[in-house]
């Protein structure tokens, strides 16, 4: 056994010697007791007192200090969809001494977990995530990290911290009884790479159809493909193979909805009077269209905002700071691809 002499300090590397865990173990053990089994702390605090061990508090410090930076991870830099929150984001910062780093994860959660262990060993501020889908070990990281964690995006879901969004459940319904409610009665829904927020649309679009009892299995086509306003013509192909007579459509996005318009337009289908058409995030596209897509306009912008300001109050009074679950809601813009009920 090691023993403090005037020529050497025990470190901690001589405490994980003693105690048989690794260094990081004893580490954590000091500054975060509740992540360590109750066996291992008695082992560490055993050791720490028979080689009468005190932590460098200067040291500590430092490595506690976070840097000025808030981490954002996003599914996609392609998606115009993140281009308001991203907005919003860098507009609520303009004149902090905060600066945002951002990573694309392109949809894969396993990608998403490697992107937050690098960015938890920066140190950063704060971090922002879109969404509540992380793998197991993802959720577990976040809840330790020693920083306010924001998602958002969503309001359905189980948050580590605070969640900031809307239901994305309750939007699909709501878009699907404006379809009903304007008398169509086969209504299809079209989706491309159905990420959990998409899942989340056509829950809401089959929930609604059911308790109406018109939902039909038939009339849906999804794909793992990445949105585009051409696939939005090649997905309605499909749907009217395989049910020719369906009378509108709900699409997960405004890219296929306004790739269905343009191919109902082509095959000389009237829209809205033969097809009904809405969208979802009512992109600055939609109302230019001809006729003007109908849509579930999404708080994009304010999302972005709302997020930063939280974190701002979280770094400002860390001992004040609640968990908050935050739904900002949306709202159905009927337009002239849907008809009104008679028209």
């Amino acid at each position: 056994m090691k023993k403090k002499t005037e020529n050497h300090r025990i470190t901690l590397k001589d405490v994980a010697t003693h105690a048989g865990v690794s260094a990081i173990t004893v580490s954590r053990t000091i500054r975060s007791p509740q992540l360590v089994s109750e066996s291992v702390r008695k082992r560490v605090r055993r050791s720490i007192d028979a080689l009468g061990y005190v932590p460098d508090a200067a040291a500590s410090t430092l490595a506690s200090t976070r840097t000025d930076v808030i981490g954002l991870l996003i599914p996609s830099l392609t998606n115009s969809v993140f281009t308001d929150v991203l907005r919003g984001l860098y507009d609520a910062l303009e004149g902090s001494r905060f600066s945002i780093q951002i990573a694309n994860y392109r949809y894969s959660p396993e990608t998403e977990e490697k992107l937050v262990r690098t960015f938890l060993n920066q140190k950063p501020a704060g971090m922002i995530l879109a969404g509540v889908d992380q793998t197991e070990a993802c959720r577990r990281l976040l809840q330790a990290a020693p920083c306010p964690v924001v998602q958002i995006m969503d309001s359905d879901g189980e948050a580590v911290d605070s969640l900031i969004g809307l239901s994305h459940f309750d939007a699909g319904r709501a878009a699907t009884g404006h379809l009903a409610d304007q008398g169509y009665r086969r209504i299809g829904f079209l989706g491309a790479r159905m990420d959990p927020r998409s899942q989340r649309r056509f829950a809401g679009f089959r929930s609604e159809l059911e308790e109406r009892g018109l939902f039909d299995p038939n009339r849906v086509v999804t794909t793992p493909k990445a949105s585009s306003v051409g696939l939005g013509g090649t997905l309605l192909s499909d749907l009217f193979a395989r049910a020719p007579d369906t009378d509108a459509i709900f699409c997960n996005n405004d890219d296929l909805a306004a790739g269905v318009l343009f191919e109902a337009q082509r095959r000389g289908i009237r829209v809205p009077e033969d097809l009904g058409i809405c969208g979802f995030n009512d992109l600055e596209m939609s109302r230019h269209l001809n006729p003007a897509l109908t849509s579930v306009a999404t708080p994009r912008y304010r999302i972005g905002t709302e997020a930063v300001a939280h974190l701002m109050r979280a770094l400002e009074a860390p001992e004040s700071a609640e968990r908050q679950d935050i739904n900002l809601g949306f709202e159905v813009i009927p337009r002239g691809t849907t008809k009104r009920q008679g028209g």
